[in-house]
Parts: structure tokens; C-alpha cells; sequence
């Protein structure tokens, strides 16, 4: 499960794909309904937030509205608590940076022409629910930073 810190602007149309369904799933397990994943990291930062099914809920609602203007057709309706503004959740520069670097490494060979379009990004965004703070890459992450050049990856010592 990848719950990304980063915008889902960036994301391929696989990756938005699993994003919908993996935030489904992070919904499910936050609401009770689900035995699997209880203990996943990346939901720690949900169940930390004072209304963990409204955070969840708005970050699949912008997960939504990024799927629509790009014309995919994602039940909104599945969706327990829509939610339009929360408090935001924390997130480190670090993270961000890792993140997005791991998505390059992706798109580098699942989707050349987005990577070439993303490749330039020098301001990496983060999802609507995220506010970025200064930091390392999150304790929870298992992977170990991918080395990407040019503009926007920088390799390892820049993660």
C-alpha cells in the first residue's frame, strides 16, 4: 500500500489507478471493516489525525477530482465521509523528495512520456492534505531511496 505524500497530478494513469484503489482500502481499514493492513505505517499518520475518517475522506476526494479532469469516471460515492477542507497532516520535505523520486524511477519505464513531462519539476506539490515541513524521509519507509538524475530526482544525497 502506497498512500502518496505527493500530488496526484504526477501520477501515471496506472499509478492513479492504485492510488484510488489503495486509498479505498486505507478507508476500509480506518473504519473498522477490514482485518487486513490494520498495522500498515502509512495509515499511522490517518489515525493520528484528529478526524481520521474525514482525512482519509479528503484525500480521496482530491484523489477523485484529479481522476475526473482527467476524464476517468472513479465512484465517488464510495467515499464514507466527503470531506472538502481538514486540518492538514505533516509531512517532510524529506518524504516529499523521496516519494517523488520513487515515482520517477517508476514512470521511468512504465511511462517515458509522463516521466519526460514530470522530469523538470523543480517545486514538488504535495497532496491537498499534506503540509510540508522540514524533515528526513519518514522512520515507516521500507524502500531504500532510488538514484535518479536530472533536475528533479538529484539521487541519493538529495533524498
Amino acid at each position: 500500500m502506497r498512500l502518496w505524500s505527493i500530488h496526484p497530478q504526477y501520477l501515471d494513469r496506472q499509478g492513479l489507478l492504485a492510488l484510488w484503489r489503495e486509498s479505498l482500502l486505507a478507508q476500509k481499514v480506518l473504519a473498522g471493516e477490514t482485518s487486513g493492513y490494520r498495522n500498515h505505517p502509512q495509515l499511522e499518520r490517518f489515525r493520528r489525525h484528529p478526524e481520521p475518517m474525514s482525512a482519509i475522506g479528503f484525500y480521496l476526494y482530491c484523489v477523485y477530482q484529479e481522476a475526473a479532469g482527467r476524464g476517468y469516471h472513479f465512484a465517488a460515492d464510495k467515499i464514507s465521509v466527503v470531506q472538502r477542507e481538514v486540518a492538514p497532516i505533516e509531512v517532510s520535505d524529506g518524504q516529499i523528495r523521496f516519494e517523488f523520486a520513487l515515482l520517477m524511477d517508476r514512470l521511468r519505464t512504465r511511462d517515458p512520456e509522463r516521466y519526460q513531462k514530470v522530469a523538470g519539476i523543480r517545486e514538488i506539490e504535495p497532496h491537498p492534505i499534506f503540509r510540508v515541513v522540514s524533515g528526513d524521509v519518514e522512520l515507516w519507509e521500507r524502500q531504500k531511496p532510488p538514484v535518479v538524475s536530472g533536475p528533479a530526482g538529484g539521487g541519493h544525497k538529495d533524498i
